[in-house]
């Protein structure tokens, strides 16, 4: 107890030895030495309890005396973290003032037996993580739990001694005094940890594989459930141990490519500082090496998986070609009254779904689970049509055109300010092509929000025109001669009966209006052949056609 006590004096009294560093006078912040004597104080309270403590662990309670340890390794981390706080303000004083001196002769003295008493002190706390560890495990209910939060705090407590073991070699270093086999030494016991560390986080996501396992056997199991969230605490927490042991050796230069290789592939978040060369390199060796080991092991079974995927994709592709033409030849035998648009969809959509479930099956036939699978392309559809509203704007308008029909392929209509023959119809757009030979392709959407106007839709339209006669001429014989000229032509039909009758009385002109009914497709030719031989008709009868005049009349007023 004395050896102890005396070593516990020498660690608290020296503790600013380890903690002290040369800074250069431009770099060094001014500090008030008010302020820096109070910090100061600070610290040498903190060392006053340290040994009031020491004191106190002899005769209590086993309970008692597990608290005043804990509560003495807090003390003493405590103290460590006020070394190093005042080793920054230390180069900010005066140079050569009392208190400078004073401070830095004091940092210089008492190094003897004070990584003894650390490594004994981790020793220690090691022995205790490991019988509260055995305690949680013969424990159960609440007081296993209480046990297990019990032992997280100590190996919370383990990592920050070994912060404070890493700045004591830090702070030897930049004292410039021998370090000796201390660094080799911490460097031994943060290598040996991070090692279980690692071992253990393999263990845990082994463990964790099969319970997952066994979960997709027996979802209605509670324990499973339990066991699971049991194991990804402990996966954070061996993974959070891990990246301070790698930070803790890479400050004492050791190489932690390994170790951040293992960090890298249990982290849910990629840090830029863990991705260098070294753990490219590792990753990248890791993954030729299984991807070596698969082919060489699994070649067969995926060369033949392969090509049954082959097979599959090419069967199903020839029968949905056979599929195609199957229900091409049925909608035109058939002679149902459908629209061309309708008639390709139908088509399209039969060979679509043929090979549609010819993939499914090729993929379930290589062991690639549907499920997940259709799940993914439902989000994936909710996605691209919230950013494709235009283009599903004109399906749905293309839908309306395919069930009510306003025109089909070889019409002549008039949409959207354009007007021609349509030649081609999808979901989407429609192809136009003017009388000059224009191709316009006009999106579903803008012709389905317009006024539609099928000029070819109906089997008989009539032909409007209208012939000016001079007021001078007979209208009885210019009406005669107009009914001769259609009944001369083939084209027009007797009924509904031609309409011959005076429209309006002109400028210039007596204005017949002449009405015959036709085929649609005679429309053209029959409005330019009555138009010729009106008027060689007229000319033959002696019927004038007036060209626009205006009479003009002149006063003269008499002066």
């Amino acid at each position: 107890m004395i050896n102890r006590l005396f070593l516990t004096s020498v660690l608290m009294t020296t503790l600013l030895s380890l903690a002290t560093a040369p800074v250069s006078a431009q770099n060094a912040q001014v500090t008030d030495p008010a302020d820096f004597q109070k910090r100061a104080n600070q610290v040498d309270d903190t060392v006053k309890r340290l040994l009031d403590l020491d004191n106190e662990l002899e005769g209590p309670t086993v309970w008692d005396r597990e608290a005043l340890v804990y509560r003495r390794d807090e003390l003493t981390i405590k103290a460590l973290q006020g070394m190093d706080t005042i080793t920054r303000s230390l180069p900010g004083l005066e140079e050569g003032s009392e208190l400078r001196l004073h401070w830095e002769d004091r940092m210089r003295q008492g190094l003897m037996g004070v990584d003894e008493l650390l490594f004994e002190r981790l020793e220690e706390l090691n022995q205790r993580v490991a019988d509260n560890e055995k305690r949680a495990a013969d424990a159960s209910g609440v007081v296993q739990i209480a046990e297990q939060a019990y032992a997280h705090s100590l190996r919370e407590l383990r990592l920050r001694y070994y912060n404070a073991m890493v700045a004591v070699v830090k702070s030897r270093k930049q004292l410039a005094l021998p370090v000796g086999q201390v660094e080799d030494q911490i460097e031994q016991i943060l290598f040996k940890h991070a090692e279980r560390t690692v071992a253990k986080l393999e263990l845990v996501d082994s463990a964790s594989k099969e319970v997952s396992r066994r979960s997709t056997i027996d979802s209605g199991n509670a324990d499973i459930g339990a066991a699971l969230a049991e194991l990804y605490m402990a996966r954070n927490f061996h993974l959070e141990a891990l990246k301070t042991l790698v930070s803790l050796l890479e400050e004492l230069d050791y190489d932690t490519a390994v170790y951040r290789t293992t960090i890298l592939r249990g982290s849910n978040v990629i840090s830029v500082g863990l991705f260098d060369r070294g753990v490219f390199s590792q990753i990248m060796g890791e993954i030729w090496e299984e991807m070596q080991e698969s082919v060489v092991e699994g070649a067969p079974d995926v060369f033949i998986q392969f090509l049954i995927f082959l097979l599959i994709l090419f069967a199903f592709r020839a029968l949905s070609r056979v599929v195609r033409r199957a229900v091409k030849l049925a909608l035109e035998r058939a002679g149902a009254d459908l629209s061309t648009l309708l008639q390709d969809v139908l088509v399209s959509i039969s060979g679509g779904t043929v090979m549609l479930f010819g993939i499914l099956v090729a993929l379930s036939q290589v062991g690639i689970s549907l499920g997940p699978m259709l799940a993914g392309l439902g989000v994936a559809g909710f996605i691209v049509g919230f950013a494709l509203q235009d283009t599903l704007g004109n399906f749905a308008s293309g839908g309306m055109i395919l069930i009510y029909r306003p025109y089909d392929v070889d019409d002549f209509v008039e949409v959207a300010g354009a007007a021609g023959l349509v030649k081609n119809m999808t979901l989407v757009s429609t192809t136009i092509v003017t009388f000059d030979n224009q191709t316009l392709v006009i999106p579903n959407s803008k012709i389905w929000g317009d006024v539609i106007k099928n000029v070819t839709h109906q089997r008989v339209r009539r032909v409007d025109m209208e012939f000016g006669i001079s007021y001078g001429d007979d209208i009885d014989k210019a009406q005669s001669a107009l009914q001769s000229v259609l009944d001369e032509h083939d084209k027009i039909l007797p009924k509904p009966e031609p309409l011959i009758v005076v429209n309006s009385l002109g400028e210039s002109s007596v204005n017949i209006a002449v009405r015959p009914w036709v085929r649609t497709e005679d429309y053209w030719p029959v409005y330019w052949d009555i138009t010729k031989a009106v008027k060689q008709r007229f000319d033959r009868e002696g019927i004038s056609i007036p060209l626009p005049q205006r009479d003009v009349h002149f006063y003269q007023e008499k002066s």
